[in-house]
């Protein structure tokens, strides 16, 4: 079950979702070096930002593949077959 914020992810335009990709990002580098310096009051946030920018790199990559040709996803299906069976 997708959780509330995958779902208000999915309203995004594209622009809008690319834009909190990099505020994110940033956002996640921030805290990182905050963090390095002088430490954070809740370290657990370097975990939600990080799982946020997941989701939002997922949603990317959904849409992505939504406008792939027929030839595109036989090729990317050929491609994860193959590596599914070389483990």
């Amino acid at each position: 079950m997708p959780s509330k914020k995958s779902i208000e992810l999915r309203e995004f335009s594209d622009a809008d979702l690319l834009n909190e990709l990099t505020e994110t990002q940033s956002q996640f580098q921030k805290l990182k070096f905050d963090h390095a310096i002088k430490g954070l009051d809740n370290p657990m946030t370097i975990r939600e930002v990080r799982r946020d920018i997941a989701r939002l790199q997922t949603e990317v990559r959904r849409r992505e593949v939504g406008t792939f040709s027929e030839a595109e996803v036989a090729l990317r299906d050929r491609i994860r077959n193959r590596r599914k069976n070389n483990k």
